[in-house]
């Protein structure tokens, strides 16, 4: 594998910027890093801070309000929010996936509509895919969207992160009772305020509430909040998807945990050295693995196996970065962000697609090279 090219200058100047800033939030006692920050780290205030520095929206075409720079330069800048641990839950799916997507495949009049929200931070987005009794398979939804005059959609959602806050949903739902259950299916942006949506809590074993269950009970979304083409869903998902598998998030959600563990063994509290070593050296193959997906994002390719792979081998990673943890701190021994991962954990290989359905995309690419 030959090495990465040297980043350009701007990236570099990105990652002192978002230091720079992390840094300051810090030493002002505004946050406390934590693992697990992208889904649990929820503060507007820093994500319009990002928003005023142009740091939301930075791959996006400057003529939508973006700043016109290589995914490669965005990976620079959310490899340093997640490595401050700092709080970004508010922005991040809007600025991952959602903007993505309307610009891929949004109409004129919903990207005027839908990119600035994100690009300020005044849009908070939700995704509702995953249904109950469905698992990981997306292609098992039963929530329907009905026409005439607009769409009234019927359904439940769940394990929606921050729906009880968020501005607006990312919604799948399915238009057509296709005998192939990949057709038929249909992406819409819904707003959360509209009637008939009820939000119910769901407390994970940390005791915290960011998950949800989301009812749609004859919800009117408009004509022109579909997203992209009608019945075209299942195709245009697996592309978004790319985005929301491929980003360091994979592999940095416990990064928190991750410096604890250098300290503990630089004080010579825990020699777990060569487990650390091994370790760091997978951290810089995951590293190089998404860098891989933002080059072919800024290829205008969908790198839905590179993305597919970094999930698997960075769940992996993760929930092994919790194991030697688990030895180097000993029993009844730790520290917060060791308990913080390990409650965290068991959600690492479900969102996003079980580790099963990852395997499956990778197989299946394999079968068609």
């Amino acid at each position: 594998m030959k090495p990465a090219a040297s980043p350009p200058g701007d990236v570099a100047a990105l990652r002192q910027q978002v230091r720079e800033l992390t840094g300051r939030w810090r030493a002002e006692g505004r946050y406390v890093p934590r693992n697990d920050s992208w889904l649990r780290g929820f503060d507007l205030d820093f994500s319009r801070e990002l928003a005023s520095l142009g740091l939301i929206g930075l791959t996006w075409p400057v003529s939508c309000g973006g700043g016109g720079l290589p995914n490669v330069a965005r990976l620079a800048v959310t490899e340093e929010l997640l490595r401050a641990g700092a709080p970004v839950a508010a922005h991040w799916i809007g600025d991952r996936q959602i903007g993505p997507s309307v610009l891929r495949h949004g109409s004129s009049r919903l990207q005027a509509e839908i990119l600035p929200g994100i690009i300020s931070a005044d849009f908070v987005f939700c995704l509702g895919m995953s249904e109950p009794e469905a698992g990981s398979d997306l292609a098992s939804v039963r929530t329907f969207a009905a026409q005439p005059g607009g769409w009234r959609v019927r359904g439940r959602k769940i394990w929606t992160s921050a729906a009880h806050r968020a501005t607006h949903a990312y919604l799948l739902a399915r238009t057509e009772r296709a005998a192939d259950r990949h057709h038929g299916l249909t992406e819409f942006i819904v707003d959360m305020g509209s009637p008939g949506i009820s939000v119910s809590p769901i407390v994970d074993l940390t005791g915290e509430h960011h998950f949800n269950e989301v009812v749609f009970d004859d919800v009117f979304v408009p004509e022109h909040r579909v997203l992209g083409q009608v019945g075209q869903g299942w195709r245009q998902v697996v592309e978004q998807l790319s985005f929301e598998r491929g980003g360091p998030e994979r592999f940095l959600s416990s990064y928190a945990l991750l410096t604890d563990l250098l300290a503990e063994a630089k004080g010579g509290a825990a020699d777990v050295r060569a487990e650390l070593g091994e370790l760091t050296a997978r951290l810089g193959t995951l590293r190089r693995i998404a860098w891989q997906v933002a080059t072919r994002l800024d290829a205008g390719e969908a790198p839905v196996t590179e993305a597919a792979t970094l999930k698997y081998l960075g769940n992996a990673f993760e929930a092994d970065v919790i194991e030697v943890a688990r030895r180097a701190f000993g029993a009844g021994r730790g520290s917060p962000a060791f308990r913080e991962a390990l409650l965290a954990s068991p959600g690492f290989s479900l969102r996003g697609g079980a580790a099963e359905v990852m395997l499956a995309l990778m197989a299946r690419q394999e079968a068609v090279r």
